[in-house]
């Protein structure tokens, strides 16, 4: 059985944060083409700051634990994370590098092609780890962490245990899975993998929600608590610590940039967890926020409100 909070603690997200270059692209580019592209839009993006924002929007405490550049793509990450009520308390700013950027090509049939730049999320000081498992060993009783792996593993290590003394919820991202440590899967009450990312887990392809649930199953075998897989327009799968397999089918939107979808589903699945919501109920939560998002343009600003979720799970039948 999962934890349950009650409303009580605050959820941490540790990991990227970067600024977002996001075009729409008319198709795929061949080597030496030049392709037309439109629609072209800036934004605060990385994985933790998605995920950090969209906790605040949907009305938990939301810390984000980051680094960014000294220079304008840092006031323009921060900005929209300011005004929804993120604590940015321990984000720091890298002493001579720029913020990451990820230039992002949205195909026609909502896909995306990503191109990371790191830099200064790339570029924690030596101090970092001791500093941030001193932040988690100091926060809120109950509270949760939410982690990807696009920040040094140092410090992802030393989060996780500090997470584990404190017998926090941990929630991992597994982004990008190469550096998934063998580690991380014990210390993890919920990995969280897309369909390619659960492939190179389990080590087989995935066809069919049965193949999903054969993914969980190797997830969990070697250490993780609970297992879910997002499949895409194939739908959900998970295993709960109780062994139940569930699976849900994606719900009826259309498809118009899954960009941000994948931190969309972390973020309110540690929120429902911290509402105090059952993992099966936390599960069907998040992958209904995970779909919504993906029918609007862009990241953070897709993202819809719990109201609207809960509506549409009302009407949701699976």
């Amino acid at each position: 059985m999962a934890k349950r909070n009650m409303g009580k603690g605050v959820i941490l997200s540790l990991g990227s944060a970067i600024k977002d270059i996001q075009v729409r692209a008319e198709d795929k580019a061949k080597p030496g083409e030049t392709i037309t592209a439109r629609d072209l839009r800036t934004a605060s993006g990385g994985k933790a700051a998605n995920r950090a924002y969209y906790i605040a929007k949907l009305g938990a405490p939301s810390w984000l634990l980051a680094r960014l550049g000294h220079d304008q793509e840092a006031v323009e990450v921060l900005k929209p994370l300011q005004e929804a009520g993120v604590q940015l308390e321990h984000v720091k700013q890298a002493s001579g590098r720029r913020t990451g950027f990820a230039i992002i090509a949205v195909q026609p049939n909502g896909s995306e092609a990503i191109l990371a730049v790191n830099n200064a999320h790339d570029c924690w000081e030596p101090a970092s780890p001791a500093h941030v498992a001193n932040v988690i060993s100091n926060a809120p009783d109950n509270s949760i962490l939410t982690v990807d792996l696009e920040i040094p593993a140092d410090v992802v290590i030393a989060a996780l245990h500090a997470a584990k003394d404190r017998n926090f919820t941990i929630l991992i991202d597994p982004t990008p899975a190469s550096l998934l440590q063998d580690q991380f899967y014990a210390l993890a009450d919920f990995l969280t993998p897309d369909i390619s990312e659960a492939e190179s887990m389990a080590g087989f392809a995935i066809r069919q929600p049965e193949d999903g649930i054969k993914a969980c199953k190797a997830i969990i075998a070697k250490g993780a608590r609970q297992a879910l897989v997002k499949m895409g327009d194939k739908g959900y799968v998970m295993i709960t610590a109780d062994q139940q397999e569930l699976y849900l089918p994606a719900p009826d939107v259309q498809m118009v940039d899954s960009t941000g979808a994948g931190d969309a589903f972390a973020a309110a699945l540690a929120f429902a967890l911290w509402e105090g919501q059952q993992p099966a109920q936390a599960f069907r939560f998040a992958a209904m926020a995970s779909s919504l998002a993906v029918a609007q343009y862009g990241s953070q600003p897709s993202y819809p409100d719990k109201k609207i979720i809960d509506q549409k799970l009302v009407g949701w039948k699976v």
